[in-house]
């Protein structure tokens, strides 16, 4: 029976017994067959049993002659007189899996819903003939006193009330808890009236289908709110996996009436918190290498803000928190239960409340990281961009301010160079100032002045010559004369006097 059986039929059966699941089908064969060997308890023959019995049910009767007493058949075929034709008894050439008893079959415990009363007990969808859509119904009446709850609770919005009769669907199956599942093309009619079901997310990355969030179905506007009889009827696609079907009296808890619990009750003190950091960096002698710190973000890595109540989860290794007010709020609109830093199942009631990292949150306001030490202490972690400001503003020398137009120690005033204009003077300008030096050419030698170009290289210096005298009397003659030159950048040449 194990060497028949498909990888999730064995990775179920070993999962069941507390062993790893992981592997390819040989190595899953081989491990399941050593613990058949090893371990010959009637738990495990039961789930052998049930586990072939699901794949195969027309050997039911032939196991059922070879079960050793004290195991109980966990499929049984129904007490019905045997008139069935091949039609009824047989879906497409393979015989029909009998109703799986409701008490075998366990939904998870949902956060947000907690169960009030079961109105109906997980029932098998069972396919009517060969078709692919199926249509099953289920009959159930409320109680006075369960209409009472529904009419007087509170309303979560206008229109939604917190006590609500919920359907839900999973896959049949005996084994471990099960999660809300549901079949392909499910539509839901309570009363002869379309309720709605919760549709497909998006999926943003390529060549991904998009999901389907399973969860509860509210039924509760659709039903009559009083002792008469309420039908509702599920239409499935028929495609070889096996269902059931649930209704529960439920209360249905909001993001903030969940992180008030999780205040309450869960809430790590700073010193159990201390001595876990001091754990993780205790030196380890057969280790090569010594951790002397951990270093921990305050921004929450789901909305990338500073964390406001910070939250982790118990059976993870990191100290890295998340903010737990944003975590219950994603997951009311979209249950994953994830961590959001490993990405391991995150359930709620291992979610922990850091009390040492609030501290550290109240104490800080700019910072944005911490160290945590081997003492248990911390320490902040500066931006690197605000060390090199520091580092810049340290370093930066200070120089001394030179006025250039203050006078020389020798009283003489240097000449303001027309350099400083912005061009507007043109050749006009130096026109001026050379005719201006031109005048004063007789005196040179008493004065000592003389003009000098400064934007001529030193060929042009050599031609020109550098004499006053040449120049007055070339400015003798300028209507004559060309154009002045312009220097090598491109702007026209200024003469100053340089005493």
């Amino acid at each position: 029976m194990v060497k028949s059986f498909r990888v999730s039929d064995l990775q179920t059966l070993l999962a069941s017994m507390g062993r790893s699941k992981s592997g390819l089908k040989q190595d899953l064969v081989g491990r399941a067959l050593r613990l058949v060997q090893t371990e010959y308890s009637p738990e495990l023959l039961k789930n052998v049993r049930q586990l072939y019995e699901s794949r195969f049910p027309k050997a039911a009767g032939w196991l059922a002659a070879r079960r050793p007493e004290g195991i109980p058949l966990a499929y049984t075929r129904s007490s019905s007189p045997t008139t069935n034709t091949l039609g009824s008894d047989y879906l497409n050439g393979i015989p029909k899996p009998s109703p799986t008893p409701a008490s075998e079959v366990k939904l998870v415990s949902l956060p947000f819903y907690q169960t009030l009363e079961t109105l109906m007990p997980p029932t098998e969808l069972i396919a009517q003939n060969s078709d692919k859509l199926q249509d099953s119904p289920c009959v159930f009446e409320l109680t006075q006193s369960q209409v009472d709850q529904v009419r007087n609770s509170s309303e979560l919005r206008p229109g939604l009330k917190s006590v609500q009769v919920v359907l839900r669907i999973c896959y049949t199956d005996t084994v471990g808890v099960q999660e809300d599942q549901y079949p392909p093309n499910i539509a839901v009619k309570v009363n002869q009236s379309y309720c709605h079901v919760p549709g497909y997310y998006p999926s943003n990355k390529p060549g991904v289908e998009p999901r389907r969030p399973c969860r509860p179905v509210n039924i509760t506007p659709w039903l009559h709110l009083s002792t008469a009889t309420n039908r509702v009827n599920i239409t499935w696609g028929n495609f070889g996996k096996r269902y059931c079907v649930a209704v529960y009296l439920v209360r249905v808890f909001t993001a903030a009436e969940l992180f008030s619990q999780l205040k309450h009750c869960s809430v790590e003190s700073a010193e159990r918190c201390r001595e876990r950091i001091q754990d993780k960096l205790r030196f380890d002698p057969e280790s090569e290498i010594a951790t002397t710190g951990l270093r921990v973000s305050l921004i929450c890595p789901l909305v990338k803000m500073r964390l406001g109540v910070p939250c982790r989860v118990l059976t993870c290794a990191h100290l890295q928190c998340f903010d737990a007010v944003f975590f219950l709020q994603m997951n009311e609109k979209k249950p994953t239960w994830t961590c959001p830093v490993c990405d391991k199942p995150a359930p709620f009631e291992l979610l922990t409340i850091d009390g040492l990292l609030s501290e550290i949150l109240k104490e800080t306001e700019d910072v944005e990281e911490i160290e945590y030490l081997t003492d248990g202490s911390w320490r902040p972690i500066r931006d690197e961009k605000e060390k090199e400001k520091e580092r810049e503003h340290s370093s930066t020398p200070e120089y001394p301010v030179l006025d250039i137009c203050s006078p020389e120690a020798n009283g003489l005033s240097p000449a303001h160079s027309s350099t400083s204009q912005t061009g507007k003077s043109g050749a006009g300008s130096g026109v001026s100032v050379a005719g201006a030096a031109a005048g004063a050419g007789g005196g040179a030698g008493a004065g000592g002045g003389a003009v000098v170009d400064l934007t001529l290289d030193s060929s042009s210096e050599e031609e020109d010559g550098g004499g006053t005298a040449g120049d007055s009397e070339d400015t003798e003659d300028s209507q004559d004369s060309p154009p002045p030159k312009r220097g090598r950048y491109g702007y026209d040449k200024d003469l100053v006097t340089a005493y």
